[in-house]
């Protein structure tokens, strides 16, 4: 099976040895995007509800690049620095999502760790298809 390399400049560059993502056959696995301001090394405000979205608009490029959207997702990874944090997270999370989408929202589970990338609040992957 073959893959393919996304990368957009309207998402933040990688930090490390890694692609925004990679399409194989009708998939396409996005890596964590933390809430780095695409062309900058900055976080977007600490605020949780700042960053959630700011992750998010991170992910929709990358899907945008691949000529994908939230439709397409069907499965998520959320990591938190806190799991205080899961319902701002959840609250602005389930805005780029319709419930009707294919039926229901993505598939996805939620985890708090010790430590995120530049020291996020929150990190979200994902998994979409076509």
């Amino acid at each position: 099976m073959s893959k393919k390399i996304i990368n957009t400049n309207n998402a933040p560059a990688p930090i490390g040895p890694y692609s925004q993502a990679v399409k194989s056959g009708n998939f396409l696995f996005l890596s964590g995007q933390v809430a780095l301001i695409p062309g900058t090394t900055d976080l977007a405000d600490s605020n949780i509800v700042n960053e959630t979205h700011q992750v998010m608009k991170n992910l929709q490029a990358v899907l945008t690049e691949a000529g994908m959207n939230f439709s397409n997702v069907i499965k998520t990874s959320i990591f938190l620095s806190d799991m205080d944090l899961f319902g701002q997270v959840n609250e602005v999370y389930g805005q780029y999502f319709s419930g009707d989408s294919f039926g229901g929202f993505p598939a996805r589970e939620t985890v708090a760790v010790k430590t995120l990338p530049k020291n996020a609040n929150v990190e979200i992957s994902m998994i979409a298809a076509d």
